[in-house]
């Protein structure tokens, strides 16, 4: 019984929580939820010359469409953290660049906007999209 009492309690604490935020003005309420600005990656560029050769052989395979070493290249990159310029859920795939000795995928990606097999809309990131490097010839 005071299990339930302590539930049911918690639920309407939260949806008098819920009403309260409900009435705040929705531009205060996505400056209050969204990240400071230091925190959200930055989208620099580098050259080709500048990736590691691992990062070249993973372009090399998008652009002859596979095939890909890892189960999970080539999937959706869902931009949630909106980092990339936006477009339609589905633009952007990302690909898995093998790290020298990681025991997993690492931390290493490469990102492609735009029909598969093209490769001249894609971005470097070697710190799991912390920053993202469009890269340019």
């Amino acid at each position: 019984m005071a299990r339930n009492w302590l539930r049911m309690k918690r639920v309407l604490i939260g949806a008098a929580a819920l009403c309260a935020l409900s009435s705040s003005a929705p531009e205060a309420l996505a400056r209050e939820y969204s990240a400071p600005a230091e925190a959200q990656a930055q989208v620099g560029t580098i050259a080709l010359a500048q990736l590691p050769r691992e990062a070249v052989n993973t372009l090399n395979l998008v652009a002859a469409g596979g095939p890909y070493p890892y189960q999970k290249d080539g999937i959706v990159f869902g931009n949630y953290e909106r980092v990339l310029p936006a477009h339609r859920r589905g633009y952007y795939h990302e690909y898995t660049v093998p790290t020298p000795h990681a025991r997993n995928r690492g931390a290493r990606r490469i990102v492609c906007g735009g029909p598969l097999q093209r490769t001249d809309n894609c971005y470097y990131s070697d710190d799991h999209y912390t920053s993202l490097n469009r890269i340019v010839e």
